[in-house]
This record gives C-alpha cells, structure tokens and sequence, in this order.
C-alpha cells in the first residue's frame, strides 16, 4: 500500500446528516459471566459505554461451557446454563442500571436445542423431573409459565427439514439449520399463535426484569410475519431491538436483496451493518480506497444510520470458519475502529470475547488504551454534524462540526491534506489526538495542512 505523500486542496464533501439519533457505544461483552459483567458495572460506565449486550438469557446445557451452547434453548422459561441464573443476571441489570448503562439481551426464537435424538418436546420429561425435585431453585429461576409441565410440542416446529439451498428465502426461513452427515437439525419453531404467546411471554418478562433491548440472534431464519406477531408495539416500545442478518454486501449482494433489504422494509426493527462493514473491508483490503467511505449509504453500502449496529469484528466473524476469511489485519481494525467510533451515525458495537479465540485477540479489548480514547471522542461529538474535508486511496480526513476532527491513512507512507478553515474549526485553540494525547493542531489562518502518519489514526478535540 506504499504510496507517495500527496498533498491536496480537495473541494470538500459533505455527509448530510438527515436524522441524528443517540449513537450510543455498545459493548458485547461476548459469553461472559453475568457476574463478571455485574463487578465491572462501574468500571464500563466510566468507559463511556451506554449499554451492554450480554449471553442469551434461558436455559441451556449448564455443565458445557462452549459459547455456542447458549444458542441451544433448551426452555425460555427460565434462566440457567453455564454463564448464571435468573439471580445473577437480575443482579447484572440493576448494577448496569443503576449507572445508567442499559442492557441488551441476546434472544433466540427461531429455533430450540438440537438434542435428545431430534426430539421436539422441550424442555422434555428429565428436564421436568429436574424441575420437581427442586422447585425452590428452579422457581427462583422462571421468568413465566408453569414448570411442572412441558413448553413445546411437534405441532410448535415446521417440519424436519434441512437448508439446502441458502439462496431459497422460504427454505433459509422455514427448514432447519442443519450440520451434515445426518445432523437433523435445529427444531424451526412454528409462528402458531402458542408459540407466538410464550415468546411475547419471555420478551415482556425480561424487559420487566429491567431489560432495555433485544438482539435478535438468526433474524435472518425468521419470517418477517413471525418478528411482527412476536415483537408488539408494548414489547417495543422503549427497547432498543436489532436483528442479526448476515450479508457478504450491500446493494447488488445477494444476502442483502433477498434477506436484509426486505427485513429493514418489513419490521422497524435495527439491524447489524453488514454492509457497511464489507464496505470497511474492502476500503483498507490491497486495491481498495478510502474514498469509498465518504458516504457508502449514498450507493446502497451501508444502511440508513439511524437503523445501523456497526462494528469492524462480531463473534460471528471469528467463531464460525465460514467467516473467517472477513478477519481484518489487527492495525486495519484499529484504524476501522477510528471510523466507525468518529463518523456520524450507526451504533458502534465493541467486541470483547470470553473464549480467548485467536491468542486472546480479542480479550479485554472493551478497555484497550485505543477504544476508550475512541469512546471518549464518540461520546464528545454525539450530535454533531460531518462534513468530509479531503480524501484520496490512502486516507480519510472528516470534523465533526467544531468539536472533533478524524484523520485515518492506511497507507504506509505519510499523507497531507490542506483545507479550508473557515467557519469549519476553532481558531486558536489547541486541538489534542485522543490516540496519542498529543500531536497538537494549532489553527490560526484560512488554510491548514493535516499531516496523517503512515498507518495512523488522528482523533482531535479542542482544549
């Protein structure tokens, strides 16, 4: 990516900013422990963070830790599997709430545990028998219903079949997702109108524990019907619900024509930004530019940003080895960090994982130096506009409003922008890198040239 430093007087480029929403940082706090995320409470408030999404709230398999375990719903009645129990998470979202940081819930609805042989009573007659030899314990456990007696029967799934085709709208959102070599599946639930009650029941259930949002977890397996019955306008309001669709694109892809575009039509509902995600990829990927980041939306590589989670990795990404390809060099994800914790719009979503996957990657990264200086500068210019005032292959250069200015190179060489300042910055006044809690700006004329250093973020606030 060696380019030579160039240096520009580009006419400028602006993003309007049609509807500002609370662009609030979310932290992921992948498969933790309830009661990890209730002892660091205060530590992620004073981080800057406003909400946190936390492992499915339901009974799962306790005795295996394997996060993927928490998406095997064994009954959404009560909560217990190898991450807590009703009482810990209802500790976790009065300690987060009592700091003002919300709590999103990660759901599961469109499918129950492929366990048991392919069985389809759940949560099945041992599981029963568990539940009557210790009702105190499991009683302090339910969210709703009654536990001496099953939740769901094979009238409550479609029929046993298995995704064939991907491409296939009604197969991928009415057959099973099925492992191979004679894996029957996960049981797909049936939008019948018992199905349909329980899980309004879980939803409300959770949001009067003092749950603030959902993410949908597979929204892409589930029929626009089948969100709209469940999701009520009581359930919705004041909740904050995205689904996960997974797309290789925007506008032009397939995922995104045939699953996401028609969800985001058909529900009101928040959706993770895949397409702007690619769009990053492919921006800091060899061959790419940076000024296709000037306003991705405009051609269809991005969602409306008051619908849009952004993030540069989910747990997606690197736990499923069909997206491992979509892995980013460490530095290109530091500087799309930069970007999509400085631009205007979307909700920018912090993964920071439990499994220790990829030598511990990903660890910790809530706290990494560089993302709570990020946080910092996010939360700083909440509600302020962007205008993009230079761009070329290599680097991005954008303010927003007075109040913050954002430089991204990825190149290996240094580049230089020279802008117009008036009316665009505050004149004597110390503009300090949040990044690097130095490389001052100084503006004091109509001109000024931005020097960005090779492979460098540059975040500034004024003094």
């Amino acid at each position: 990516m060696g380019k030579a430093s160039l240096t520009f007087t580009l006419a400028l480029a602006s993003i309007a900013s049609v509807q500002h929403a609370s662009a609030d940082a979310i932290l992921h706090a992948f498969d933790w422990n309830y009661s990890d995320v209730s002892a660091k409470a205060t530590e992620i408030k004073n981080l800057g963070y406003k909400a946190v999404l936390v492992a499915p709230p339901l009974k799962s398999n306790s005795a295996n830790s394997a996060w993927w375990q928490r998406y095997q719903p064994q009954d959404i009645r009560v909560i217990d599997h190898a991450r807590g129990n009703k009482q810990s998470f209802q500790t976790m979202v009065n300690a987060l709430n009592a700091q003002g940081v919300a709590v999103y819930a990660d759901i599961v609805l469109n499918h129950m545990a492929n366990e048991r042989n392919g069985a389809t009573d759940f949560p099945g007659s041992a599981a029963i028998s568990t539940y009557n030899s210790n009702t105190t314990y499991w009683n302090n456990q339910k969210l709703f219903g009654d536990l001496t007696q099953g939740l769901f029967g094979g009238y409550d799934f479609n029929p046993a079949n298995c995704i064939s085709d991907y491409n296939d709208v009604w197969q991928v959102q009415n057959w099973r997702l099925c492992g191979g070599s004679g894996d029957t599946g996960l049981p797909d639930m049936n939008p019948n109108s018992w199905v349909v009650t329980q899980q309004r029941n879980y939803l409300t259930a959770l949001k009067n524990m003092g749950v603030k949002g959902f993410r949908v977890d597979a929204a892409k397996h589930m029929t626009a019907y089948h969100l709209n019955q469940i999701f009520t306008s009581t359930i919705k309001t004041n909740m904050y619900v995205f689904g996960e669709i997974i797309t290789g694109g925007g506008a032009g892809n397939l995922d995104n024509d045939r699953f996401l575009s028609p969800y985001l039509r058909d529900t009101d509902h928040k959706a993770y930004d895949f397409p702007l995600f690619h769009s990053i990829r492919n921006a800091f990927g060899f061959g790419g530019s940076m000024s296709s980041l000037v306003n991705p939306q405009a051609v269809g590589q991005a969602i409306d940003s008051f619908r849009a989670v952004t993030f540069t990795i989910n747990h997606d990404i690197p736990l499923n080895s069909g997206f491992r390809s979509w892995i980013m060099d460490a530095t290109d994800e530091k500087l799309a960090y930069a970007y999509i914790m400085g631009r205007d719009g979307g909700k920018p979503l912090i993964f920071s994982d439990s499994t220790g996957t990829d030598t511990n990657r990903w660890v910790n990264a809530y706290k990494a130096p560089h993302i709570a200086a990020m946080i910092r500068f996010h939360n700083t210019v909440q509600g302020q506009g962007m205008e993009v005032l230079a761009h070329n292959s290599c680097a991005i250069l954008f303010r927003r409003g007075e109040e913050g200015m954002v430089g991204i190179n990825k190149c290996t060489s240094q580049q230089n922008f020279s802008v117009n300042t008036n009316n665009r910055f505050k004149w004597y006044r110390n503009y300090r890198d949040v990044l690097t809690n130095n490389a001052l700006v100084y503006i004091n004329s109509s001109s000024y040239t931005f020097a960005l250093p090779a492979r460098t973020a540059r975040m500034w606030l004024p003094e």
